[in-house]
């Protein structure tokens, strides 16, 4: 199998250990319940791999099982096929969960319409975007933790469950902190009587042995590396993706429809995918003309609702507790001009645009106990 990328034909340290704690190590010994996250990409797969030869090696009798969080329009079309081959391969079962009220693309259209909601009824001081960003990623949260220890719970009661996945400290610098093992409460329920941890097995292993391993495996890589030049397989439009990464998904014309949805969500929220890039600024060539001009018009919006935003007083904005103070008659007429202006921007609707509209709310909002009075 040859590298899809030149810099993965490096010479690489052929150490490639399983890594393991005294907490991993008991819980194998008294037959734990192991699940393997796969997502259909590199990682995912090395790691399921590498710790079913570890549990082999180690006489682990306890159960094992695959499994895949599918989040729905946003996943590559190859990602699932991949990750049935790998169970194919391993002679594993895999589980395939997802969300039941609708997928990522679905969720975030849901926080943007409650957002707008929260706004209009002044929940909050500024209008808050509809997409995951990397200090906030409920996209992994709430479709690959939560639904995923509640399967497992659901599935191995009365167990100790680790839950392994292929996270690797070279990817970032939270990964790079990353213990190999935590105690995951998600995993703990009374009535089912479950305990688990979180296990990465492969923490310490660079991206170059990764490929090296699967090429000794006989493993064939996603499409998305080798057809379209992806170097990593999550979301085909991930916020988390790089420049080069977003352009490989806009070559596979599978990808196109949840495209237009996404770059919709920016036109009408004018909020760009990514804090400093749009979407719809990488396959424009793949947007229908009213689309094209629905996000010109969209950064035009942005531009203007960030504008009128930064003339809010540093200590009117959300911070823990907020709101902490009641704004002055000015400071009222400041914020109602700003609503007025965003609400212009973004083209929704708002209360709360007289001052003494707005003062009055303050004072709803700290006498029913949402913030704390400075």
């Amino acid at each position: 199998m040859a590298h899809p990328f030149p810099l993965f034909e490096q010479i690489w340290t052929p150490t490639r250990e399983v890594l393991v704690t005294p907490e991993i190590t008991s819980a194998l010994e008294v037959g734990a319940a192991v699940a393997i996250g796969v997502s259909g990409g590199k990682d995912s797969a090395a790691t399921a791999l590498a710790t079913m030869d570890y549990l082999e090696d180690a006489g682990h009798r306890g159960p094992r099982v695959l499994i895949h969080s599918d989040l729905g329009r946003v996943e590559w079309r190859q990602s699932l096929p991949a990750c049935q081959r790998l169970a194919v391969r391993l002679g594993l079962e895999l589980m395939v969960v997802r969300r039941e009220t609708g997928d990522l693309v679905d969720r975030w259209g849901l926080r943007w319409e409650n957002n707008v909601r929260r706004y209009a009824e002044l929940s909050c001081v500024k209008l808050i975007l509809p997409w995951s960003t990397a200090s906030m990623r409920f996209c992994t949260s709430e479709l690959k933790t939560s639904i995923i220890c509640r399967a497992l719970v659901q599935r191995f009661p009365g167990q100790t469950i680790l839950s392994a996945t292929g996270i690797r400290r070279q990817e970032s610098p939270n990964r790079a902190k990353a213990p190999v093992a935590k105690q995951q409460p998600k995993l703990a329920s009374a009535s089912r009587r479950t305990q688990g941890l979180d296990w990465h097995p492969i923490l310490d292993w660079t991206t170059q042995q990764v490929f090296a391993y699967l090429e000794e495996k006989e493993i064939p890589l996603h499409e998305a590396y080798t057809r379209y030049g992806s170097s990593r397989v999550s979301c085909c439009f991930c916020i988390l993706s790089s420049q080069n990464d977003l352009a490989a998904a806009a070559r596979s014309a599978e990808n196109q429809a949840v495209y237009r949805d996404l770059v919709g969500l920016e036109a009408v929220s004018t909020f760009p995918f990514q804090p400093t890039r749009w979407l719809g600024d990488v396959a424009p060539h793949w947007l229908t003309g009213e689309l094209r001009q629905g996000v010109i018009v969209a950064e035009t919006g942005a531009r203007r609702r960030e504008t009128a935003e930064a003339e809010i007083p540093q200590h009117l904005l959300y911070a823990e507790g907020w709101p902490r103070t009641i704004p002055t008659a000015a400071e009222a007429s400041l914020l109602c001009d700003v609503r007025r202006e965003v609400a212009s921007a973004v083209g929704i609707e708002v209360g709360y645009t007289e001052p003494l509209e707005v003062i009055r709310r303050y004072k709803e909002l700290l006498s029913s106990g949402v913030g704390t009075a400075a």
